[in-house]
């Protein structure tokens, strides 16, 4: 046996598929483009306002002339999504990492055998992770028409929300992976 091919396929998928969704979550979390706000009455016909969790700017098309820390004169992040998404973005992204040190503590290649509880619990760890990015970006969108914004303006999802969408995703496909390792102590 090859020292390195005892690992289960489930195993490496977890770890493959949760740092990408980490990263992915990460960028989402951190980008100020969760929706935007287009043909905003009274504006240029180009200006594109885009918000976040943390962050609203406004770019201009033509130029790419792009200025953040935009005043947010309408209590859009008062609201409850958004608010939410404040405190379970961070959480989830503690989690997940949280989860992949576990997980590298219990698929250790270097090690004769797998910790297969340790994977599982990573596992389980990783799919929470995975669902606490998922609901804040659920609700969010859910709700993306209904948060404060210009009067007659145009609301599009943005690039930030897909990528949580994304990430949550691949930290719950990937914790599921490693949920599977419970599976091998059950035999034991």
């Amino acid at each position: 046996h090859l020292p390195g091919m005892r690992t289960p396929t489930a195993m490496i998928v977890g770890l493959v598929l949760c740092p990408c969704g980490l990263l992915l979550t990460l960028t989402g979390t951190l980008t100020p483009s969760w929706r935007q706000v287009s043909l905003l009455p009274d504006q240029p016909a180009d200006l594109v306002l885009e918000q976040g969790i943390w962050d609203m700017c406004r770019e201009q098309q033509s130029s790419h002339e792009r200025r953040c820390g935009q005043a947010d004169e309408l209590g859009y992040f008062a609201q409850v999504p958004v608010r939410v998404a404040q405190g379970l973005m961070p959480t989830s992204l503690v989690l997940t990492l949280l989860g992949l040190v576990v997980a590298a503590l219990g698929v250790r290649c270097w090690r004769k055998e797998p910790r297969h509880l340790l994977a599982g619990v990573a596992g389980l760890v990783l799919l929470l992770s995975g669902l606490l990015s998922l609901v804040p970006a659920s609700w969010y969108t859910h709700e993306l028409w209904a948060l404060p914004a210009p009067a007659r303006s145009t609301l599009v999802v943005g690039y930030s929300l897909v990528l949580n969408y994304l990430g949550s995703c691949l930290e719950i496909l990937g914790g599921l992976a490693l949920t599977l390792s419970f599976h091998h102590c059950c035999k034991e």
